[in-house]
């Protein structure tokens, strides 16, 4: 049973917190995290991790020994969204997933975000309150952004990064990604909304037979953001990550122009490794997991040969 007390109700939009509508809200995004958590491989533990802006529930999956792979899930997922590429990642090394503090999840927010700097702050605190002395960081889509925000700023700890069609981060937003994010704030059908997932996701199903859409959707409908806008990193910063970095970019992808993104990680990243995979889309995880598993596996394997 949960110890940590979700943020349900009005009260919490006030103090700019991330919050479920109502208790029904709550219990019915639960159901469907639940389901969606019972695909994934059994954790080896749940933690819920405190920092200076919430408490972080993060899930360990596979061996005992190793570099750790810290995964960060996109805007409106959390952990579970990982389904496909679990038991990929998590056969040679462990593995934390986690919910992200101010979107929908099962981590719960106590302090407001309010800048790119708190938004590194509380990853840095969970890396800190981990077990291990460092760990490898990806992320997908606003994690791919969260994971080079806090290299830019908090860089301790993190051994390398993964970064998965990165919103906000190599390209700007497309008019297409606004269109989506209005899902996560208005209301409308869920044929809409179902609709929405599908085209940012290079026309999969996005019907709520599958758990993850499902998940996604929930979280689009249930839950209310209080996040500061991503701020876009500058040329000087982009250069100035020290860390091995693989990029992975899908050339069906909406949310940037494609090949304008991949050419500036290649022309900034002093240590990058950037793919551009051209038919794949924004889910460029879950269209293709094993090449996905393959291709940060290998990546990890050589930044850990490589001295620090």
């Amino acid at each position: 049973m949960d110890t940590i007390a979700p943020n349900i109700g009005a009260a919490f939009k006030a103090a700019r917190l991330g919050h479920f509508r109502d208790a029904a809200a709550f219990h019915g995004y639960r159901q469907v995290y639940d389901r969606a958590m019972a695909d994934l491989p059994a954790p080896s533990a749940t933690l819920d991790v405190p920092t200076d802006f919430g408490t972080v529930r993060a899930y360990r999956f596979g061996p005992a020994d190793g570099v750790p792979l810290l995964l960060l899930p996109g805007r409106t997922a959390a952990a579970p969204m990982w389904e496909a590429n679990l038991a990929g990642l998590a056969r040679s090394r462990p593995v934390y997933a986690i919910d992200l503090i101010g979107e929908p999840g099962l981590s719960v927010q106590t302090r407001p975000l309010t800048s790119g700097e708190d938004q590194a702050a509380w990853l840095a605190s969970l890396i800190d309150g981990l077990p291990e002395p460092e760990l490898h960081v990806l992320g997908l889509s606003i994690g791919g952004w969260s994971a080079v925000n806090l290299a830019v700023r908090r860089p301790a700890g993190v051994r390398s990064l993964v970064l998965l069609e990165p919103a906000a981060t190599f390209g700007g937003i497309t008019w297409k990604v606004v269109i989506v994010s209005l899902g996560s704030v208005l209301p409308m059908p869920r044929a809409v909304r179902r609709r929405l997932l599908s085209w940012i996701s290079g026309g999969a199903d996005a019907s709520e037979d599958d758990p993850v859409a499902a998940l996604i959707a929930a979280g689009m409908r249930d839950f209310t953001a209080s996040l500061p806008r991503p701020v876009y990193p500058t040329d000087e910063q982009l250069a100035g990550i020290e860390l091995p970095t693989l990029v992975i970019i899908g050339g069906r992808s909406i949310i940037h122009a494609p090949a304008k993104a991949a050419e500036r990680a290649r022309r900034l990243l002093r240590h990058g490794t950037v793919e551009l995979w051209p038919e794949a889309s924004h889910a460029v995880n879950g269209e293709f997991p094993e090449r996905v598993d393959t291709t940060v596996n290998a990546f990890l394997a050589k930044a850990e040969a490589t001295p620090a």
